[in-house]
């Protein structure tokens, strides 16, 4: 189409995006290095490396600004007639941010910290005994056992939870955070 059309663009709505209360609009078109290929009908490696085009440069993005004309906002505050216009919906900036971030978190080191705490009890447990031992084994002229045994599995260290699910939730927080922000620009704006 882009090659018949010359302002040919795929135009892409994400609704799950939209649900999450963002505007998920893109708007794509081939690039003219890719379409120089095209027209050649040549997608061999060596031109491909010729032209340093690689799978990211296929498209090129092209800005959308969306925004309604004054008919149809003057249209939306009319149909609101019972609710002055600088009434703050603070609905709309629900987006549906599940309590999943904060369970998984707290979970994690939950779980990190009872298995260090059950670690340290076992280890106190077992000291005690090994103490009670050697008064016992003093008494009777012997000589005491070391108090730490390293090849006791009690005493191994307990390895941390892995960071990567930690890296994963903040990356996603952070996306969570630019939704809002972009959100809240684009209510400000309008």
């Amino acid at each position: 189409m882009q090659e018949n059309i010359r302002r040919c663009v795929c135009i892409i709505y994400d609704p799950s995006r939209a649900n999450q209360g963002a505007l998920a609009l893109k708007a794509l078109k081939l690039s003219d290095s890719f379409m120089d290929l095209y027209r050649n009908n040549n997608f061999t490696g060596e031109k491909l490396r010729e032209k340093n085009l690689s799978w990211v440069d296929i498209f090129e993005e092209i800005p959308i600004k969306v925004s309604n004309s004054a008919l149809i906002s003057a249209f939306m505050t009319g149909l609101e007639a019972d609710t002055p216009v600088t009434q703050c919906d603070y609905d709309r900036l629900q987006l549906s941010t599940s309590p999943y971030l904060e369970r998984k978190c707290g979970q994690k080191f939950q779980y990190h910290y009872r298995n260090l705490s059950r670690q340290q009890a076992q280890q106190q447990a077992w000291l005690q005994k090994r103490r009670s031992e050697n008064m016992t084994r003093k008494a009777a002229g012997e000589e005491p056992l070391p108090e730490e045994d390293p090849s006791n599995p009690i005493f191994k260290p307990i390895p941390e939870p892995s960071r990567l699910g930690s890296f994963l939730i903040t990356n996603r927080m952070a996306n969570y955070c630019n939704q809002i922000n972009g959100y809240a620009t684009d209510l400000k704006a309008s």
